[in-house]
């Protein structure tokens, strides 16, 4: 057992240096997509010095021992799932939803989304069935599932899109309740 303990020790450091540094890999991109570029900066630093360490375990004694591919792979995998689960608990920035809802839920479905303090500009245009209505909601990230989910109960037959806000200036946002 003796003999095998720092093999299984090196692969766990491998595995673990590359979630880390994977992990580290989704939050700069995070800190760039927000315009973050110092914080993205020193991110990076840590990222690629972590990256180095677990290769360097990785090309110690050549390619031979198929273990420390494995957990190189695995703890790259692993830090991509990792990072994403960090990245959705930190839920940073906004995002620009687009909603077309049935004719007859308009009027309703604005009042509900208002009524929950989020901030509702309608626009009127022309689909293939003639005038429709389109909703365009700014939102904090965190509070896409909130809004979500009031689409999906309010109306379920509502077309949306959701995307990225990369600035945004001004606006309406809802404030936490109890506060």
């Amino acid at each position: 057992m003796e003999q095998w303990l720092p093999v299984i020790l090196a692969y766990l450091f491998i595995f673990f240096a590359r979630v880390a540094d994977m992990s580290l890999d989704v939050l700069r991109i995070l800190m760039l997509m927000r315009d973050r570029r110092l914080l993205a900066a020193i991110i990076g630093f840590f990222e690629v010095s972590i990256f180095i360490l677990a290769l360097n375990e990785v090309l110690k004694n050549g390619l031979d021992d198929p273990g420390k591919i494995v957990a190189y792979a695995a703890g790259f995998a692993t830090g991509n799932y990792v990072g994403s689960l960090i990245e959705s608990k930190l839920a940073m920035g906004f995002l620009s939803i687009h909603i077309i809802p049935p004719g007859e839920m308009v009027e309703c479905f604005v009042s509900k989304l208002r009524e929950e303090g989020f901030g509702v500009t309608s626009v009127q245009g022309y689909g293939r069935d003639g005038e429709r209505t389109m909703l365009f909601v700014m939102i904090k990230r965190k509070d896409l599932n909130r809004a979500l989910n009031l689409i999906n109960t309010t109306c379920p037959n509502a077309f949306f899109n959701v995307s990225d806000a990369r600035r945004i200036h001004g606006g309406i946002f809802p404030i936490k309740k109890g506060k």
